[in-house]
């Protein structure tokens, strides 16, 4: 299908698009921009796009130097570009070229942010356009130089840069992207909904600002969360980008720092609590329902603890949600391991497993272990769960404790004497799987590894805390203080290191991995819940792509570059458990969901305009 764009002479164009939906079988790009989904056959669509100077300004539209000669002529551009006609793929050597120039992670960051137009430094932005020669903000661009650089591009619009671009989001601040809901919109938030330009919304990342990765309370400087989250999405899930929207909640923040920031671009005053705070979350909710249906998928990102369960439990059985930092890492973790069974051999049901950390990632992983032991041995999860031990802040999570723990540790709580320490713990418990979630740096000491490394052959370590910073150990330290029998793997990238002349590749459990395989899976299938056993099914999808190669090597997570291709699978194993439970509303069920899925993705190549 081809796009007929009708220039006007008032500076404006239309672009007609014939409704149509993905099919088994190689359709390509029905999720992106050139195409309606699904969702849209009732009503055919338009999408006006201006011509001249506003074209060259339109992210979604805009191919900078690739306008070709009959374009330039067609769409008033003669003369607002120099005279060269680049491809795509030259614009994105230059480019790489050029981001690989900045030394600063964070001027890499603020540099690929304002090609997909969310925010930038001026005088970066300026040296932008001289460097690249005037491409300006491009959306196609931005998402083709992500997939074809993923493991490069990855730590710069995600983990661990991210974190500092949140920290300094209000200085950085130049273009708003997505929607900031505070309590001035109170009584108002389906008005603020109807604001946002998108009618077609499938997938929202929302977070509350408080516990941005082991940063802390970032309040509205959190946004770039969402929208990192949903550049994934679309990069590496497939999710086309006008159906993604990027929310934060603005309830205050506790951080002083900030409030005393002039540059601070949220409200200045504590955070609100209790009833006013999960007032203006169910408002939220019912508005996001009411004005986007039961389809659209909710991801929470970055709620502290104290929330995050509270609203995973209150919305699981009433809307499409899903929080990350509880489910995707722990499907990620899951998938680690039953990928690392290859090199630790047994089952999941003969190992133990100990964590440093108990909040919301800790928990989260844990239950997922006892649920896929469980569902393997068919022995009671309460059974299952005796396993998995736990260590906090007091130590050691046991039975004496019980009265004294939040809800969601208490099924942690094991009859065993008190323990004040980690190490006490790993030399009383003789954990095959040591994991860390505690969002504290250097925790996992040498004293920790060596004990680990004496009672096993090959003890398996995952410092899973972000940023880098944060990790328990890094790759050096469980390579080196294991003699090069750890299995490691972390959440932030390290580089792959060599001990004893053997190159040793270390794993990242990123969540990057799962949730837009999985997100994208619950689009396709037009889920209505997300259950235990999809996340079950994207943790097996993805250890399954793991090949002898990678295990040769150390790897227990397949390469960042095959992700699309990973994300396809996950998706059709999410898609084909939403079918079985009788959650899926897009009928009939397609014969293949790989190939469905890889027809349904959103490609950036540049289209042909007439």
């Amino acid at each position: 299908m081809e796009n007929t764009l009708k220039p006007m002479r008032d500076g404006e164009s239309v672009l007609d698009l014939s409704p149509r939906s993905c099919v088994g079988g190689g359709v390509e790009d029905v999720y992106g921009e050139d195409r309606a989904t699904e969702d849209q056959l009732v009503t055919p669509w338009t999408v006006s796009i201006a011509s001249g100077y506003t074209l060259l300004r339109d992210p979604r539209h805009n191919k900078g130097l690739a306008f070709t000669e009959r374009e330039r002529d067609s769409h008033y551009l003669r003369g607002l570009l120099p005279p060269a006609i680049s491809t795509q793929e030259l614009q994105e050597k230059k480019l790489m070229h050029n981001i690989r120039n900045y030394d600063v992670p964070l001027h890499k960051y603020v540099a690929l942010m304002e090609l997909e137009v969310s925010l930038a430094l001026a005088f970066i932005f300026l040296l932008f356009e001289i460097y690249c020669g005037f491409i300006g903000a491009n959306e196609r661009l931005f998402y083709k130089l992500l997939i074809d650089n993923v493991e490069e591009l990855l730590p710069i619009v995600y983990t661990p840069t991210v974190g500092e671009a949140c920290q300094k989001y209000g200085s950085i601040f130049k273009r708003p992207q997505g929607l900031y809901i505070s309590l001035k919109e109170k009584g108002k938030i389906l008005e603020v909904l109807r604001n946002w330009p998108e009618r077609s919304v499938q997938v929202i990342v929302v977070t509350d600002g408080e516990r941005i990765l082991g940063l802390g309370d970032l309040g509205c400087q959190g946004m770039g969360i969402p929208v990192g989250k949903l550049a994934l999405y679309t990069a590496l899930g497939g999710v086309r980008p006008s159906a993604c929207l990027p929310i934060t909640i603005d309830v205050g923040t506790n951080n002083q720092k900030l409030l005393d920031d002039e540059f601070y671009i949220g409200l200045k005053q504590k955070r609100a609590t209790g009833k006013e705070y999960y007032d203006l979350l169910e408002e939220f909710m019912s508005a996001v329902k009411q004005n986007y249906g039961e389809k659209v998928l909710v991801q929470f990102e970055d709620f502290a603890n104290h929330n995050a369960f509270e609203l995973l439990a209150k919305y699981g059985t009433t809307h499409l949600v899903f929080n990350d930092d509880i489910q995707g890492t722990a499907s990620v973790v899951l998938a680690g391991l039953i990928a690392s069974l290859k090199l630790l051999g047994g089952n999941l049901a003969d190992h133990t497993f100990l964590f440093l950390g108990a909040g919301e990632a800790g928990t989260g992983i844990a239950e997922l272990i006892a649920l896929e032991i469980s569902t393997k041995t068919n022995i009671p999860v309460e059974e299952t769960r005796k396993k998995i031990w736990l260590v906090d802040s007091k130590g050691l999570i046991v039975s004496s404790r019980k009265e004294s723990l939040q809800h969601f540790k208490k099924p942690w709580a094991h009859e065993h004497e008190p323990l004040k320490s980690l190490i006490e713990a790993v030399k009383a418990i003789k954990p095959t799987v040591l994991i860390g979630t505690s969002g504290v740096g250097q925790t996992f000491t040498k004293d920790v590894i060596e004990v680990m490394a004496a009672n096993n052959e090959r003890p398996l370590i995952m410092a899973l805390s972000n940023p880098t910073s944060q990790a328990e150990c890094t790759a050096e330290q469980a390579y080196t203080w294991t003699e090069g029998r750890a299995i490691f793997s972390s959440g932030s990238p390290f580089d792959p290191y060599e001990y004893n002349g053997k190159l040793y590749i270390p794993g990242q459990a990123n969540n990057a991995y799962i949730f837009p395989g999985l997100g994208f899976g619950l689009v396709i299938s037009g889920a209505i819940r997300v259950h235990d056993e999809m996340l079950l099914a994207a943790s097996e999808a993805l250890a399954n792509q793991v090949t002898q190669e990678h295990y040769d090597k150390g790897m227990i997570y397949p390469p960042l570059t095959n992700i699309r291709k990973i994300s396809a699978h996950i998706a059709a194993n999410v898609a084909a458990k939403a079918y079985d439970l009788g959650l899926a509303t897009r009928l009939p069920r397609p014969t293949d969901l790989v190939k469905y899925a890889e027809s349904c993705m959103y490609t950036p190549n540049y289209r042909s305009y007439r």
